[in-house]
């Protein structure tokens, strides 16, 4: 399974945006790309201690829902390292501790509260297998994990793929790219996969305030990749569908309830509407692991508000009057009646309702 995994991550870093890796065995560290600094600096972290990963994922130096679950898995390994006494049960105890302060980074993308519960699970399932062996172990399904979310993207590409022609253009909200998974992402693998057979898309990203996720991130992957992109600000969005310039929207999603309620980075609410009046399909990309089957609708999503200063002080540039009241929620919920369908590596959820979404979710052999 090591030989797999790291012949895989290779080709995947000569060809795609290697957000983070693993570097050595247990007693190893995880690389990440600082996504704050882009796309005017390249730079790479190293998270030695569980503090910095934490601290990673709550000012978004790793984003997308996707890489948050990866990151947090190998933060618990991480954690791991140190603290564990010689008996099992302390270090399970160090375990339930390093989860648990890692779920309280984020609280909107679910692939971090799957991630962690997975790794708590496994080693629930050996209980008297040595710590060494289990720290091992845990380490394995870390990689393991970044490994299945790379073919998932894969995958995800080729369904999306096909409800594109040729000469589309395509807008995006955010950044739904490699930088937001461990392989090409779940919107932008859509594009790329298009973009190799040929079909000659023309992508339009959203700024997407406050942060600018879209003109940071989304444009820089896809200059990478040679496909034409072209940005345009959030209230732009209605007008450019309006001139027909848009022919199909495709985003990312965080969190996806039982029914395909999505939640997705603020102001994907607003493109969805934008999108049903104009008669454009809207899809969402997302792996399977970004569903929350628990939760009946989107009602139930939890919704990050973030700090006034991403408003205020943007960039360290303040824009707004000191004392002013600001509202910054990070994430808003797209009712499934908006949504076109649902691009998952099991096929497309259409029409998304609970029942859809069930079937699909639970097809064998894809």
């Amino acid at each position: 399974m090591e030989e797999t995994w790291n012949m895989n991550l290779q080709n995947r870093m000569a060809s795609d945006v290697a957000t983070m890796r693993w570097i050595g065995g247990t007693d190893g560290y995880l690389q990440m790309i600082d996504q704050t600094l882009l796309p005017m600096e390249f730079r790479e972290i190293e998270c030695r201690d569980v503090e910095t990963v934490w601290e990673a994922i709550k000012k978004l130096r790793v984003r997308g829902a996707p890489a948050i679950g990866i990151a947090a898995a190998y933060g618990v390994v991480i954690a791991l390292q140190t603290g564990t006494g010689n008996e099992r049960p302390d270090f399970d105890q160090r375990l339930t501790e390093a989860a648990t302060y890692l779920a309280e980074s984020r609280p909107t993308a679910v692939n971090l509260f799957w991630a962690l519960d997975r790794l708590q699970n496994l080693a629930a399932s050996l209980p008297v297998l040595s710590n060494t062996d289990m720290h091992t172990r845990l380490l394995e399904e870390a990689k393991r994990i970044e490994q299945e979310d790379l073919e998932m993207c894969h995958k995800i590409g080729e369904v999306g793929a096909e409800l594109l022609s040729k000469g589309d253009g395509v807008l995006t909200h955010c950044n739904a790219g490699g930088l937001a998974t461990s392989g090409g992402g779940t919107a932008l693998s859509v594009f790329f996969e298009a973009a190799r057979q040929g079909k000659e898309i023309r992508v339009y990203a959203d700024e997407t305030r406050p942060l600018l996720q879209g003109a940071r991130l989304t444009t820089w992957e896809l200059m990478q990749r040679s496909i034409p992109v072209t940005l345009i600000t959030d209230s732009m969005a209605g007008w450019v569908m309006q001139e027909q310039k848009i022919q199909a929207v495709v985003t990312g999603a965080d969190r996806i309830a039982a029914n395909g309620d999505s939640a997705n980075k603020i102001g994907t609410y607003s493109v969805a509407l934008l999108a049903r009046l104009h008669e454009i399909p809207f899809y969402i990309a997302a792996p399977s692991s970004t569903f929350d089957l628990s939760l009946a609708s989107g009602s139930q999503i939890p919704i990050e508000e973030r700090l006034p200063e991403e408003i205020t002080n943007g960039f360290g540039k303040q824009t707004a009057p000191v004392g002013v009241d600001v509202y910054n929620p990070a994430f808003d919920v797209t009712p499934a009646k908006y949504i076109s369908g649902i691009i998952t590596e099991r096929g497309l959820i259409q029409p998304v309702t609970t029942a859809e979404v069930a079937r699909v979710l639970t097809t064998d052999g894809y």
